[in-house]
């Protein structure tokens, strides 16, 4: 079985152990990641997502944070005195293919409404007056934004 993901602007084609190097991810030595953004799963029969697989997912294991070999820039213009000479080390992440997911659709549902639940001052009125409501929290319908806000936090 094999699966195309996406991340870091590329697209790679992973199976089962396999060890390869992405951008550089926010996550250290040791940690598991889930690449949720599957494009085609393939194996018995081919499935192609629209543009993404839903519920499918590549589990890794990020082995090492490191930085690829030097890459000199130089920049010349003749006659005109011009030399620039620049360096360039690009960060990277070696991760290892642990295994395949296909059951995130729970997951994401579940994230997504916690994401839903939580308030910030950012939201209309409405929408927080409804999260206190949904949480068992009383507070006026003249009450400011502010005062909700401290509502459902002190919860």
């Amino acid at each position: 079985m094999y699966a195309i993901i996406r991340t870091g602007g590329k697209q790679y084609r992973v199976q089962e152990n396999d060890e390869f190097r992405v951008e550089k991810l926010d996550a250290e030595v040791g940690d598991k990641v889930i690449f949720d953004e599957v494009v085609a799963v393939g194996g018995d029969e081919l499935v192609v997502g629209t543009p993404l697989v839903a519920g499918y997912g590549v589990e890794a294991e990020v082995l090492e944070q490191g930085k690829a070999d030097k890459v000199i820039i130089y920049k010349y213009k003749a006659k005109k005195d011009y030399r620039r000479k620049n360096g360039h080390r690009q960060p990277y992440t070696l991760v290892k293919v642990t295994g395949f997911r296909s059951d995130l659709k729970e997951e994401k549902a579940t994230e997504q409404a916690e994401d839903n639940m939580k308030a910030n001052a950012s939201m209309k009125k409405e929408e927080l007056l409804a999260i206190a409501k949904e949480m068992g929290i009383e507070v006026a319908a003249k009450a400011t934004k502010a005062d909700i806000l401290s509502a459902i936090e002190a919860k």
